[in-house]
């Protein structure tokens, strides 16, 4: 029986937790090792970005839908590839790091340009939909792993086993974590911008002028 509870892969699942938390801290120093000129052009697309949410018709949700959904489901569906192809588990693993440095990038940046205010725009515009996301990689990255582990141990070495049923199982993990990576993409593109709205700092959402260093 493909069983993926916490209590029956422990060690994988914090092994994949610890890769994400390894990864978040990398993200977060990351931010502080750009140059100047750096940091000047994300806070200018960061003002952007804030200003779009909080005008009338500056933010298309149907969009931001749409685009956050084909991004998390190429993202997973490379993931499910991966394990299928057994030796593509390392680079697995590697992904769920580079989620980890895109949360403490973005988490990072936000209190670097903010300040205090950063935490509450971090809560708002990168924790709900992670909330999902990172759950549902995290179960995706366990099913590969486990499917990589039966072919190795059950087909390679034992010649025995039927694959179907484990491929089936596999498949299903990858389209039930399909469904929680749209719930996602529908808080990202409609309650993240709301929440927003409120958590934005009213004096400091402004384009960086040019020339300008940012705060």
């Amino acid at each position: 029986m493909w069983n993926l509870s916490a209590r029956e892969n422990l060690n994988l699942y914090l092994f994949v937790g610890v890769l994400l938390a390894v990864g978040a801290v990398f993200g977060g120093l990351l931010v502080h090792a750009l140059t100047l000129e750096q940091q000047q052009e994300l806070s200018g697309h960061l003002g952007i970005y804030l200003k779009s949410v909080k005008e009338p018709g500056g933010w298309d949700a149907a969009d931001a839908f749409r685009d956050s959904l084909q991004f998390y489901a190429k993202w997973l569906v490379l993931i499910w590839l991966l394990g299928l192809s057994v030796i593509g588990l390392p680079i697995v693993l590697l992904l769920d790091f580079l989620k980890g440095v895109l949360v403490g990038f973005a988490v990072g940046l936000l209190v670097n340009e903010y300040a205090w205010r950063g935490v509450w725009l971090s809560l708002a515009a990168v924790a709900p939909q992670n909330a999902l996301v990172v759950p549902a990689l995290i179960i995706a990255s366990v099913s590969s792993a486990r499917f990589a582990h039966f072919v190795v141990k059950e087909r390679l070495f034992r010649r025995k086993g039927r694959l179907l049923p484990p491929f089936l199982a596999h498949t299903g993990a990858a389209a039930l974590m399909m469904g929680m990576l749209a719930l996602a993409s529908l808080c990202e593109a409609y309650v993240s911008p709301l929440l927003l709205e409120r958590a934005a700092p009213q004096a400091q959402v402004s384009v960086p002028q040019a020339g300008a260093v940012p705060g």
